[in-house]
């Protein structure tokens, strides 16, 4: 609002200047008209001229100061021309001498050229300048050359003595008044008024000069006559225009206003044309030498003119054509670096126009569809490839993407749509179309979608592991709680058959539950690869031997024969995983086997590596199985897992296992009902002589006497035989009043008694040694052919309890434990931050006879040692509060009596080499809490007490236990 009035109030005041103007030189024109002497009509012109240039000076140079850039140059020159002339008039006045004036007024007016040229506000390029220049010349000398010769029709004035600068000013006047129109045809139309008003007022200044030169010629001039208004409105014009609006170049205009130098042209050839028609009329005369001069200096800036428009234009040419190159070759690699990120998006992408023909596809579209990008040009999108319905029905249109999009301009999503191949053929897509607009609006639409068929497949299979991981969660947690509520109602108490059984049930189902967690976290691990290898050479069979004793129990069960075959392959792996992985494609092979088969395993070298195979009998694979039952809850069958058990991990693990062995996994089937093949390759190790196998020394000391209780001596022979290799000094009888005076002589470690003996039988003897104080404590292992709960009484009395047939394995590895199990002095310190645990662990040891100090944290350990407590071994959490277990193993280490104590870790966490090199003791040994059970922790810490005592040496040097118990 301000700057509106302010605009209004300035063009209000241009007004009052303009009528102003007027009246003066109106006045002026009637006063110089009038019966005054002459020499009062001169004074009062002069006066008046030179008052019009002072005027003109200060206009100029005020609107010089409120302008900027190329405008301000231009209104100072303007107004030091102005200037120059009123000095020039005031000179020529005073002094009398017209000559010097003259001088000054070419000099003001050449001034008044350049402030021209600067006018534009916009600085044109130089050629438009030059060109500028020479039109106005061109335009100049033709309105000069017409009105000598076409006005004045006495050419014998020429012959009169006139000075030069008489006969310049009128040139120098055209010049200017061309060149101001001449800008302003190239100027907006808002500033075109000021330059009206400079080249008015020029014109104005050439037609009083050209008066000048022609009376000054015939020797009339005189100021004083109505000529002198002539050069007053000249001034008081050009004043005028210093005073408009837009004289600063401030007005806000419209760009595309602009002016054209078509009329400029137009004007110059026009001018010069008519002159050249005045000079073939007035060739049969005489001209002066000034004529001539004057026609060809208009001749030769016409042909400079020329010249350089012709270069120019040929240069404007070769630079537009370099321009449209350049841009040609810009476009061109913009259109291939769209296309090749159109190509190279592995989504599909097409665009349809107004009507949802197909516009363009790139290559990943055409792909998913099975087509060609021929083929899907140009045809109907929704009717070629939208499936229809369920019921076969075609999805109408209306409610199609394409039409919302190009009908309602939206960008639309269809999450779950699914799309129809040419080979009639349905994929699953993930879609988003959006509108493509234009100028005349919507002009058609760009669809982006996704073949979702895996995302779907992984969908199934996420609900499939959710039904699988609900049932095996629920259906041992269920087992769990309604045998521990059983237990706690104490309803079974009359019933120790029963009680038996549930606690069966639940260690049953916890083991369950237990393993299923452990594959979860296993196929985790192995896939972030955060599990460490413990890579060592071992023999080859020992690892089979060792998942096939494991499998073993379930094989018995199931009715299926296992048959490893004898390898004499070393092998670079990690015994426990291996074993892992022999585990669970024995325990697949057994489940899936059928009563009386076999399952076999295999070995051959392949190059550098060793090809293991595990075959059975079953009902095989079908081939489009093979790969899959490798992914993670993956089954041939869905109601595999509930039928045979089971998570539907143990592949995936076996593969990650193998694989990050350096190894692969495959499976090899000729179809259901032919049996399958499960093989992997291990890298053999370097061939050097053969380790000679590790022998557990189990070895009692002399004093650790076992007898051997059995009317068979033969079966005496046997056990006495197997117990003697490892060490023990075994006494055998065959009779049961023999062992009870055995028995009271040499006092034993520990009795294997056999239970149907002829006289005294095996139950009298196990019922004496309970009811005497001196052999209450003996530890008594039954190998009998009864089971336990058919010989109840003598099972309660019993440390163990074997039924023949018995490995040799199996009873080295029972007597060992009764024997360890017995009351000793070895001290434990357990700490452990979970009280539960803490607390189960500690029982387990205690039961085992030893003594447990318990401390949950690093500080509570520090309290126990420095109260004088000595123990024989540590259990150690690596968490704990307040510090962690590395801090306790270092204050071990400064403690000279603990430095070399035996250590269990017994840690949430697979711990690496590196860390284990950290937390070494004496015997070392590292368990992890989801692999092992406290009955191993109780294993292991007796193993490590009887190596510190120097009766076995079952811990190797890495921290494991044998591979059969690695967990």
């Amino acid at each position: 609002m301000v700057s509106w009035r302010a605009a209004a109030q300035s063009g209000n005041s241009f007004i009052r200047w303009c009528w102003i103007a007027g009246a003066t030189v109106l006045l002026l024109v009637l006063v110089l008209a009038g019966p005054f002497e002459q020499a009062i009509r001169a004074d009062i012109s002069m006066l008046a001229i030179a008052g019009a240039g002072a005027v003109t000076a200060v206009s100029c140079g005020r609107r010089a100061v409120q302008s900027q850039g190329r405008r301000r140059r231009a209104w100072g020159l303007l107004s030091l021309g102005g200037s120059v002339g009123l000095a020039g008039n005031v000179y020529a006045g005073l002094v009398g001498d017209p000559e010097t004036g003259d001088i000054a007024y070419v000099t003001a007016l050449l001034l008044g050229v350049v402030g021209l040229s600067l006018f534009p506000a916009v600085r044109p390029r130089g050629p438009e300048t030059i060109r500028m220049l020479l039109d106005s010349i061109v335009v100049g000398g033709s309105v000069l050359y017409i009105a000598l010769f076409a006005v004045v029709a006495d050419v014998g004035v020429w012959e009169a003595q006139v000075s030069v600068t008489a006969y310049a000013l009128p040139v120098v006047d055209a010049l200017l008044a061309t060149l101001a129109v001449l800008v302003m045809t190239r100027s907006s139309a808002a500033e075109r008024v000021p330059l009206v008003l400079v080249g008015g007022g020029f014109v104005l200044y050439a037609v009083a000069d050209v008066a000048f030169a022609l009376l000054s010629a015939s020797g009339s001039f005189s100021f004083g006559s109505p000529v002198d208004a002539g050069w007053v409105g000249g001034y008081l014009a050009i004043a005028l225009a210093a005073r408009h609006p837009a004289a600063s170049g401030t007005t806000v205009t419209d760009q595309r206003e602009t002016g054209t130098p078509v009329l400029g042209t137009v004007v110059a050839f026009g001018m010069f044309l008519a002159a050249a028609l005045v000079r073939v009329v007035q060739s049969g005369l005489g001209l002066p030498w000034f004529a001539n001069a004057l026609w060809v200096t208009v001749l030769v800036a016409v042909v400079v003119r020329q010249i350089l428009v012709v270069a120019d234009n040929e240069s404007l040419r070769q630079g537009l054509e370099r321009r449209v190159q350049e841009r040609t070759t810009q476009l061109r690699s913009l259109a291939s670096e769209r296309e090749r990120t159109l190509e190279s998006v592995a989504d599909g992408i097409y665009g349809v126009d107004r009507e949802g023909r197909v516009t363009f596809v790139n290559a990943a579209a055409a792909h998913t569809l099975g087509a060609s990008v021929a083929e899907l040009v140009g045809c109907d999108a929704h009717a070629t490839f939208h499936a229809p319905a369920e019921d076969g029905t075609p999805f109408p249109v209306d409610g199609c993407y394409l039409t919302e999009a190009l009908r309602d301009g939206i960008t639309v999503t269809a999450e779950q749509d699914v799309y129809r191949r040419l080979d009639q053929t349905d994929v699953p897509v993930e879609v988003t179309a959006s509108p493509l607009r234009g100028e005349d609006g919507i002009r058609g639409a760009v669809v982006a979608f996704r073949d979702v068929t895996g995302r779907r497949e992984m969908e199934r299979i996420k609900d499939e592991f959710v039904s699988v991981v609900s049932h095996e969660l629920r259906t041992p947690l269920t087992a769990i709680r309604g045998a521990l509520g059983l237990l706690d109602s104490q309803a079974l108490d009359h019933s120790p058959d029963q009680v038996a059984r549930m606690i069966h049930i639940a260690l049953t189902s916890s083991e369950r539950l237990g393993q299923l967690v452990d594959d979860i976290l296993d196929i985790e691990r192995m896939d972030a690869g955060t599990t460490p290898l413990e890579l060592a050479e071992h023999p080859l069979d020992s690892l089979v031997a060792a998942a096939v004793e494991q499998v073993q129990v379930l094989a018995d069960e199931a009715g299926v024969t296992l048959s490893p075959a004898e390898s004499s392959e070393v092998v670079r792996a990690d015994s426990g995983r291996i074993v892992q992985t022999l585990i669970n494609l024995l325990g697949n092979a057994v489940r899936f086997s059928p009563p009386g088969s076999t399952v076999r395993v295999t070995t051959k070298p392949v190059g550098d590596t060793v090809e293991v195979r595990v075959d059975d009998e079953g009902r095989g694979i079908p081939p489009d199985k093979l790969e899959s039952i490798f992914r993670r809850f993956e089954q041939v069958d869905a109601s595999d897992t509930r039928e045979q058990g089971g998570s539907g991990l143990g592949l995936a693990i076996a593969r990650s296992i193998v694989e990050r062995h350096g190894g692969r996994l495959w499976a090899v089937s000729d179809g259901e009902g032919h049996g399958s093949s499960f093989r992997f390759t291990l890298r053999r190790a370097v061939p050097h002589a053969a380790p000679a196998r590790p022998r557990p020394q189990e070895a009692a000391s002399v004093a650790t006497r076992v007898i051997v209780v059995d009317d068979d001596p033969e079966v005496v022979e046997v056990l006495r035989t197997v117990l003697e290799e490892r060490g023990y000094d075994v006494a055998g009888v065959t009779d049961g009043r023999e062992a009870l005076d055995a028995v009271d002589d040499e006092r034993p470690a520990a009795i294997v008694l056999d239970l149907a003996m002829p006289g005294t039988s095996g139950a009298e003897v196990l019922t004496r040694l309970r009811l005497s104080a001196a052999t209450a404590d003996v530890p008594v292992v039954v190998v009998s052919g009864t089971r336990p709960l058919e010989a109840l009484e003598s099972a309660a009395l019993a440390d163990d309890w074997l039924v023949k047939p018995v490995e040799p394995a199996r009873l080295i590895e029972t007597v060992r434990d009764v024997i360890r199990r017995q009351p000793h002095d070895n001290r434990v310190l357990m700490v452990e931050d979970d009280d539960d645990l803490r607390t189960v662990v500690a029982t387990v040891l205690e039961n085992g006879g030893l003594a447990v100090t318990q401390a949950r944290s690093v500080e509570e350990a520090r309290a126990a040692l420095a109260h004088g407590f000595e123990p024989d071994l540590v259990v150690l959490d690596l968490m704990l509060p307040g510090g962690s277990g590395h801090d306790l193993v270092a204050d071990l280490r400064r403690d000279g009596r603990l430095r070399w104590v035996p250590l269990v870790v017994y840690s949430g966490a697979e711990v690496g080499s590196a860390e284990r090199e950290d937390l070494r003791l004496g015997s070392t040994v590292f368990l992890t809490k989801r692999q092992s059970n406290p009955d191993e922790v109780l294993r292991a810490v007796l193993d490590l007490l009887d190596a510190a005592a120097g009766h076995t040496g079952e811990i190797d040097e890495s921290g494991q236990l044998p591979s059969s118990r690695t967990r």
